[in-house]
């Protein structure tokens, strides 16, 4: 593993020097580099991260390896999460509007059967209404039915919201992870490298300023690193979770709509009389 790790190191290093250098050198550099890639004296003198990595032990290869496999996780779950709750908000919106404008819940019992319950109102909605039908229909057959037709119907519309709740937070403690502890393994490894950086320089005659910083200068790049993958990830981390409680508000409103709905027959009022609407916000504020 760490053979290919090395052989990938080579390669990028060869093209960053390229790429830095101007056209008109080119030829040059066609004609000085190796078609096997860049030797190991050649990454040493070109320095950086790349020769940090290089000339690093197990340790220091093993930290590399999982800081990026740290940042490929974080971004992977950043792009699956935001197209996952754009998608369902987007069709949370479309059924708040078709539920109201519902002439009865039979019907919109009967479009939730056709079309399924794809998103979390949609699902609250059919399991309140299924669970006052079965209610009211059979009684409490069961432990777990004990009780009056409204108490068994909020049990159960507790129970939806408490899934819903986790399936939201699902990746969110991977994010919160990431973003905690990246820092201190960049951290780790920059102590690891000037360790190692300054026990070769003790070893070494003739000790100057030069290869003092270079050794140094290059094992910061590793709490560089670090910070570059916690960042994202704690952002991400801080706008899911306001996201999620936006959203899971709207839905606890739904459900103290919906709950009265069946009670009573009759939408929630304010205290002016006004009938009290779930606000659907745009496709574009989400």
């Amino acid at each position: 593993m760490f053979d290919l790790l090395d052989s990938a190191i080579h390669v990028l290093a060869q093209l960053g020097e390229a790429g830095a250098l101007a056209p008109a050198d080119a030829p040059a550099v066609a004609s000085a580099v190796p078609p096997a890639g860049m030797t190991a004296q050649q990454v040493a003198e070109a320095g950086g991260m790349l020769h940090f990595i290089s000339q690093s032990d197990i340790v220091g290869k093993t930290l590399f390896g999982i800081l990026v496999i740290m940042s490929l996780t974080s971004w992977y779950l950043i792009f699956v999460k935001s197209f996952t709750n754009m998608r369902i908000r987007r069709r949370s919106n479309n059924f708040l509007r078709e539920f109201w404008a519902a002439s009865s819940l039979e019907q919109v019992e009967n479009e939730i059967t056709t079309h399924g319950a794809s998103e979390p109102f949609a699902h609250l909605a059919s399991h309140a209404i299924h669970a006052q039908n079965h209610h009211t229909r059979y009684g409490a057959m069961k432990l777990e039915e004990k009780g009056s037709t409204g108490a068994f119907v909020t049990r159960t519309i507790r129970k939806v919201i408490d899934e819903e709740t986790a399936k939201l937070e699902n990746g969110l403690t991977v994010l919160a992870s990431i973003g905690s502890t990246a820092p201190f393994v960049g951290l780790f490894g920059t102590v690891w490298g000037v360790y190692h950086a300054l026990v070769g320089i003790g070893l070494s005659d003739g000790v100057t300023v030069n290869r003092i910083a270079g050794p140094v200068g290059e094992a910061l790049i590793m709490t560089g690193l670090g910070l570059a993958v916690a960042i994202p990830a704690v952002l991400a981390y801080n706008g899911f979770v306001r996201s999620n409680r936006v959203y899971l508000a709207r839905l606890d409103a739904f459900a103290h709509d919906l709950f009265t709905f069946l009670s009573t027959g009759q939408q929630a009022f304010e205290s002016s009389g006004r009938v009290r609407r779930v606000k659907i916000a745009s496709t574009k504020d989400e």
